[in-house]
Order: structure tokens, then sequence, then C-alpha cells
């Protein structure tokens, strides 16, 4: 396990040494992943475990920065994928791999359920079409229900609604720590990682690739482009061209308080649209209930504010569908980008006289998807002549646990104090987040390891505890954000 992290210039401090131009790494890799949201933290871990050398280039200081870092946290099954798509065979075989190996990585998994609610009967009658989509793409328990079995399973659900899609196998996870845990398991089984190191460049001589990086050079025989949002421009920067174009679709979410919880069963989706699967009201692992996404398409590509207008037609959508939201408290409201593109499938295309591997267009389904398109990926390297020996016996980290269902690190011994009485985050797991492989070097990071300042106040209560226990940890010291901005937004 190898980690490389450039520290960067921190406020008030003297400057580091001039960026390096030399070779990063003495190593000709197998693969370099750019980008470490969840489909290139997944990628690494399947190459890895297939025998390759791999290293994973991160222009942020943490992983997950991107628009891997706000989504629904819903495991999909694939039943409304557009059928014979690249996206429901990943979508499939990542839900069927995640099922498999979630006990030996630790990874949270709460069968909920879903139902895809019609409203009106416009929306009923589209109800058919959407099961004969479902088990045309093998899902075949999806079926419709009448409202008496909608309201047995869903009492606070809306007298509105009128019939509804069970979908038996749709579950609700933790948003970060599955790519987390992938990852280290990269590290764990020989894989690399370069942080805060963005590719500036390339050239490919036949054989193998010489990456520019802002910190120095990598040599490599092939290139994965992971990276996300900016897919399309890496592509045109080393490629010359891109096959499709990066179209940036916000989507807002509502967070409510922990009360909240009791309301809702399962995950209840909407009709979906030809752009959008809609407004999703539905518990997360964490014991909130979560309302969004809105579907915003805009041109920047790092703007993920959020507005009072979205947020506030959010939560009308809220209580529209379960009218019992309207008493209970707003903890947290975010906002996150997702890399849609002119094309409503994924873009995932290899050019093998180049030695690249592009995945592009992965939108909302990347959590859902990415170990199935680490297989799929790696089929198309297989198919370029490339063949390793996999690692026999690989070792297994185990993720942090923080949702509400498994035992949490305040209920054992020798935890420390707790700093973060909303979400009962322990000393222990904040230190743990600051010492271990991929330490935190952000308070966004430290909260997608913890949930640390997650909670009903929001930090305001465990801000300067925080800071005395990340001074000299994070890359830009915790004082000064809360200096600068009043208190952090993710």
């Amino acid at each position: 396990m190898t980690l490389h992290h450039k520290q960067e210039d921190k406020p008030n401090q003297s400057k580091s040494s001039d960026k390096a131009s030399g070779p990063m790494s003495g190593q000709v890799f197998d693969v370099v992943v750019v980008g470490a949201g969840v489909v290139g933290c997944a990628i690494a871990r399947r190459f890895t475990l297939e025998g390759a050398q791999v290293a994973v280039v991160e222009k942020a200081t943490d992983i997950l920065d991107g628009a891997s870092k706000a989504n629904s946290a819903i495991l999909h099954t694939g039943f409304d994928a557009p059928t014979g798509s690249v996206e429901v065979s990943c979508i499939r075989e990542g839900y069927r791999e995640y099922l498999e190996i979630h006990n030996n990585l630790a990874l949270p998994l709460e069968n909920s359920g879903a139902y895809v609610v019609a409203w009106n009967d416009n929306e009923v009658a589209a109800l058919e079409a959407i099961v004969g989509q479902g088990h045309a793409n093998g899902i075949a328990d999806v079926s419709i229900i009448d409202t008496v079995e909608l309201r047995r399973k869903e009492p606070e659900l809306s007298q509105q609604a009128l019939a509804a899609v069970a979908v038996p196998g749709e579950s609700i996870i933790d948003p970060w720590s599955a790519p987390y845990a992938y990852l280290r398991q990269s590290l764990l089984n020989g894989g690399e990682v370069f942080l805060s190191c963005e590719v500036t460049g390339g050239n490919f001589d036949g054989q193998k690739w010489q990456l520019q990086t802002t910190h120095g050079t990598l040599n490599t025989r092939h290139v994965i482009n992971c990276a996300g949002l900016y897919g399309d421009l890496l592509d045109r920067k080393i490629l010359g061209s891109s096959d499709f174009d990066i179209k940036p679709r916000k989507g807002q979410f509502v967070v409510y308080d922990k009360a909240a919880a009791k309301l809702v069963n399962s995950i209840i989706l909407p009709v979906p649209t030809g752009r959008t699967k809609g407004v999703v009201v539905c518990r997360t692992v964490f014991g909130n209930v979560l309302v969004g996404p809105t579907a915003e398409d805009q041109e920047s590509r790092s703007d993920a504010c959020t507005d009072e207008d979205a947020l506030r037609a959010l939560i009308a959508s809220g209580t529209s569908k379960v009218p019992a939201l309207e008493n209970m408290p707003v903890t947290a409201v975010y906002a996150g980008l997702r890399p849609a593109t002119e094309y409503k499938d994924y873009q995932i295309d290899a050019k093998p006289k180049r030695n690249w591997i592009t995945v592009g267009g992965i939108r909302s389904t990347g959590l859902s998807g990415a170990l199935g398109i680490a297989r799929y990926v790696f089929k198309l390297y297989s198919d370029l002549g490339s063949k390793h020996a996999p690692v026999h016996s690989p070792k297994n980290p185990k993720a942090a646990a923080l949702a509400q269902n498994m035992q949490r690190d305040w209920q054992r011994k020798n935890h420390g104090d707790v700093i973060c009485h909303c979400e009962l985050v322990t000393e222990r797991e904040i230190q743990q987040a600051l010492s271990g492989p991929l330490e935190a070097r952000s308070l966004s990071g430290l909260k997608r390891q913890t949930r640390v300042t997650m909670g009903r106040c929001q930090g305001f209560y465990c801000s300067a505890r925080l800071t005395e226990l990340t001074e000299g940890h994070f890359d830009t010291p915790l004082s000064y954000e809360i200096g600068k901005s009043g208190r952090d937004h993710d």
C-alpha cells in the first residue's frame, strides 16, 4: 500500500518547495486511473484484485470531492434503466457484487424496498410499462400494488396516492463508506494513490503513457479516464477530442431531522420522466429522511450552491407526499452535480490504439453501478490483450460503522470523548480518519468518513474541539475556514 499526498501551502505558513517536475514513481504502472470518485475507486479495486499494478490520481485534497460527494445513497436494482443499455448491465452486476461483498467489507445495507407511486391517472396508466421494463431488465419481482397494500406499507403516505409499482430489491446504503472501502482495498493489496495531483498533459509512445501532473510525471501502460464532471475536458486535453459533452446537472436535497424517520418505511419514487428520475423521499441509513434531487442544467462544473426557491419546492414536494413532514425540522440542505451528457446511456469507450479507456456520463446511478462498471471496464482492458494473475487471498478492509442499524463506535469501550453529539461521533473515529490510509485533509473529507458536524447543530457545538483535534492535519486549518465563512458548507 502506498499513499502519496502533496501538501499544499497553508495560510500563515511558509511556502513549500517548488513543485516536482521529475518522475513521481520509478514504477511503470499497468493502469493509471484519473479521478477518485466512486467509479474510479471501484475500478482501482477491481484492477488491483485482478493483479494489475494500479495508481489513482486525484486533483482534490480528499477522494469523492466531485460528483460522488452528493447523491441519494440508494442501491438500485436497475429495474427502470434503459433496457439493453450498458447502464442496466452495470447496475445489475454492481448490485449483485455489492450484495456479495458487503459483509466482508462491513458495508451498510438496509433492504427497505421501493415504491414507484402514481399520483394521477396518467401516471397510473404508466405503471404497466414500468413493470414491463423491470421484467425486461431481469427484475422479476417488480409488480403493481393497489392503494390498500400501499397504505399498509406506508401509512403516512398522502391519501392522494392512487397506486404503485413495488420494487422489493431496492435498498439504502452509505454513499461514502463503499468507495472508501473500494480504494482502501486497492491500497491494501498493492495499489497507489496520488492526491492533490492534477493531470496536465500526456504523451503516448505506442507502448506506454507518460502523464504529466502538477507534481511530476507518471509512467503507465494504460490510462482510464474517470474524471467525472471533467471527463470530456480531459479527453480533449490529452487525446485532442471527446465523444461527448458534459452538461452539468445540479441536484439539490433537503434532509429532515431523525425524528422524521418513523414517517417513511421505504423509498418513495416518482413516475420518471424522459429527463430525470424525479424527486425521491426516503430514509437514510443515518436515520434521517431525504427529499430530492432537483434536476437543473447549468454551465458551471463546480457551482453546487443551493437556492431558497428550489429548497422550498422540495419541501413542498416532500410534504405533498408525506404530509406529516410539515411538522418536522429540516436538519441540512446540500447540492451535488451530475455529469450528464447529450446521451442517456453511460459513455464508456476503449481506444485500443492509444491504450486509453474513457468512463463518462455516469449520472445518477454511479453508486449502484460502480462495481459493475469496474468489471465492464476490466473486460474492455482484457480484450486489448492485457493479462494478469489475480491476487490470491486479498486483504479486506472494514468500513467505519456509521449506519443507524450497525453497532457504532460510541457503543464500544475506550472510544474517548463523544465529539459530535448530534451524530455520536467519537474521538477515536476522528483520530482514525485523520491517521489511516486516505486520511482526511479537509473538513469535507472528515465529514464523509465520520459524519462529524452533519447533525442538527451543523457543527455549532463541536467546531472548537474539532479545531484542536485537526490541527496540523488539514491542508487549510479549520480555524481559518471557520473565520472565513462562519461555518462549513460541503
